[in-house]
């Protein structure tokens, strides 16, 4: 991150220190074509166009360093600006003809007697020059601040982005934590008079679900690593609670423990999972959470053997289902918004059957993505 917002900050001042350069030389080559093909000056190009370059320049850095004398960081009254950039005409004439004089070789007279001495029209036209590059920085100055601004607008716009999705998130862990953290006390509770082993282990597990859950809610990328740590420690929980009626499996290959994604995509389906597919099963059922990548995409699945899909479910339209199954799946369809907030139409969560019986959770992200 450090790297590109370095890379930007230089491609940015490049960008807004290079086009005024690119103008301003554009201008005197055109300066130096008019007294070479115009003027009777008897010079040829190359000298004409040396001393064109000299004294635009010289113009414009007096233009610059009188404009920070007088005003600072303040702005300039327009009016008051190029009535400046009209003095400070002579200045650079000077300047950017001594420095040429001695270029080549020739003595350079006091500042009187290069201005009695000076051909009238030249004169004239160097403060034609510094007008325009006072036209010229006013411009790029109002430029400056038109890009400045649109770059704090494009920070607020961020800004108020990843609040939206921190928002988002704690809302989504509203959601998931109390029906899985007011069952698992209860049972603790039973379990703390009969079985003080279990109870002592669902404690565990406990802690590290609330740890690993905390975490999440205060980031905004995580590992896989980390995901699935989150997933087990949930996963054991609901083992404990709903005994041998519950079998889970993670498959997370060691390659990708440190990919990065962004926190709680897996949970939501894992719960839905649960709660919808493998908890109202009479003989329950098992959860696997496996992950692979192919060129282009992280594939991520939750797979159960649950009840299954209702019978007018429509991956293609998941919105057009009953109201109570809207209820039921929300996790779902936070996790569809938040993967077109995050990737737009790059990721996808797709839900299938799974033979014999239950249901597939596919989440693809592209690699890519930042």
């Amino acid at each position: 991150m450090k790297n590109l917002f370095s890379l930007n900050t230089i491609s940015h001042f490049v960008k807004n220190n290079m086009r005024p350069v690119v103008w301003l030389t554009i201008f005197n080559t055109g300066v130096a074509l008019f007294i070479t093909l115009v003027l009777p000056t008897k010079q040829s190009f190359a000298v004409n166009w040396v001393f064109s370059m000299l004294i635009g320049y010289s113009i414009n850095i007096v233009i610059a360093m009188m404009r920070w004398i007088i005003w600072r960081r303040q702005k300039p009254h327009r009016v008051a600006f190029l009535m400046m950039c009209m003095v400070a005409a002579p200045l650079g004439y000077f300047i950017g003809g001594a420095v040429g004089m001695m270029f080549y070789g020739f003595k350079v007279p006091s500042f009187l007697s290069f201005m009695k001495n000076g051909e009238g029209i030249l004169v004239i036209m160097s403060i034609f020059i510094s007008l325009f590059g006072g036209v010229f920085f006013w411009n790029q100055s109002k430029l400056a601040e038109l890009e400045a601004e649109q770059e704090k607008e494009k920070a607020r716009t961020a800004a108020i982005e990843r609040q939206a999705m921190q928002a988002q998130l704690q809302l989504l862990q509203a959601q998931i934590e109390p029906h899985m953290l007011f069952n698992t006390l209860a049972n603790l509770q039973g379990l703390i008079a009969i079985d003080t082993d279990r109870a002592q282990h669902m404690l565990d597990q406990l802690i590290r679900y609330l740890r690993a859950s905390l975490n999440s809610s205060r980031i905004e990328k995580t590992t896989l690593q980390h995901e699935f740590e989150l997933l087990e420690a949930y996963l054991e929980l609901l083992a404990i609670r709903m005994g041998k009626r519950l079998q889970y499996r993670t498959a997370l290959p060691a390659n990708l423990q440190k990919q990065t994604i962004a926190p709680m995509l897996l949970q939501p389906l894992v719960e839905n999972a649960i709660k919808h597919g493998v908890e109202p099963k009479m003989e329950g059922g098992s959860i696997e959470v496996t992950a692979y990548t192919d060129t282009e995409f992280l594939h991520l699945k939750v797979i159960d053997t649950g009840l299954g899909l209702p019978e007018d479910y429509d991956d293609n339209h998941p919105s057009l289902v009953n109201l109570h199954d809207q209820h039921s799946h929300v996790g779902n369809a936070n996790v569809r918004e938040r993967l077109q907030a995050l990737y737009g139409s790059q990721a996808a969560l797709t839900l299938s059957d799974n033979q014999p019986q239950g249901v597939i959770a596919h989440l693809c992200i592209p690699l890519s993505a930042p």
